[in-house]
């Protein structure tokens, strides 16, 4: 999942096709390019899926380290076949962020795009064992996310350039990734999974939502129709402000079932920087801390509805 500096002299815009290089070797590159700092946005709805499971036995550690692997394979993978559709179509040419593998030049577009398709072979590899022992129906939802992940930006109709990359999010990184974690484990899919899903994926839509506002300039001029891009500037930081309460409300709601639950209202003081940011009207590079610190909101979340879903 930077201290403004003192102001300096522009310096002039790359020329169209010029990919300046990102600083640090092709190892740090590589790990940049696989956007591990937003790792907490899959494992944090992992261990709430673990939690919801506890009352129906011990977890099976067996099956947990399948189903991470499934799920990193299709994550790391999906950020690299992102990096190379989107550094193929020109979109993170003049990026704000971190730079991209494709879009700085620093790895060429096949090497990116072989590096997210074997990602992808392993989570396959993962899913195959899990359908042996599990269901069959894992190789279903392991064609569903690779479908999902490569068009979300691959494809002549990338469903991600048209607004959907929230609904996407919402699904695969809260309601798919409970629900599965709990289907895994169990064999089968009670109704708190579904519900403890929610706010998991509220808050993976208000992750997203800090690099949309961020990049509305350059996704606007790549094409790129992002919500943040249909909402503009202001509304989406309102947008970012009610994802983040609905996660909180939608959390509190799972102490019907499970009263400790409300430990998670323990996370709201994380909450505080990246709204501060959001809401106070940061832009460009500025935005980059509330991204990282909406990570550090996702991991404290998840830690603290995980214990209160045990408890």
């Amino acid at each position: 999942m930077t201290a403004p500096s003192s102001p300096a002299a522009p310096s002039p815009a790359p020329a169209p096709g010029h990919h300046p290089r990102p600083p640090g070797g092709a190892v740090r590159a590589w790990l940049a390019g696989a956007r591990l700092k937003t790792l907490p946005v899959t494992l944090a709805p992992i261990a709430v899926g673990t939690a919801v499971a506890v009352p129906h036995g011990l977890p099976d550690g067996r099956r947990t380290a399948l189903t991470l692997v499934f799920a990193l394979g299709f994550v790391l993978g999906t950020n690299f076949l992102n990096d190379y559709s989107d550094g193929i179509r020109g979109t993170d040419d003049h990026r704000l962020g971190p730079a991209r593998l494709v879009g700085s030049g620093r790895a060429s577009p096949r090497q990116v795009l072989r590096h997210g398709l074997t990602l992808y072979g392993v989570a396959v590899a993962a899913a195959v064992v899990m359908a042996v022992t599990v269901s069959w129906w894992l190789l279903g939802l392991a064609a569903v996310c690779a479908l999902g992940g490569w068009f979300y930006t691959g494809g002549s109709r990338p469903y991600g350039y048209r607004s959907l990359g929230d609904v996407s999010i919402f699904v695969y990184h809260g309601v798919i990734a409970v629900c599965a974690t709990v289907f895994i484990q169990v064999g089968r899919l009670p109704l708190l999974a579904l519900a403890a899903g929610v706010p998991m994926g509220l808050l993976a839509c208000a992750l997203l939502t800090t690099n949309n506002l961020r990049d509305i300039p350059t996704d606007t001029e790549a094409g790129k129709i992002t919500v943040a891009v249909r909402l503009g500037e202001g509304r989406t930081r309102i947008y970012y402000a009610l994802l983040v309460a609905s996660a909180f409300a939608s959390a509190a709601a799972l102490a019907a079932a499970r009263p400790w639950a409300l430990l998670v209202l323990g996370a709201a003081p994380v909450a505080v920087r990246p709204l501060r940011r959001v809401l106070g009207g940061a832009r460009g590079r500025d935005l980059i801390p509330a991204l990282e610190h909406t990570c550090w909101l996702l991991l404290a979340f998840g830690a603290l509805l995980t214990t209160g879903l045990v408890l």
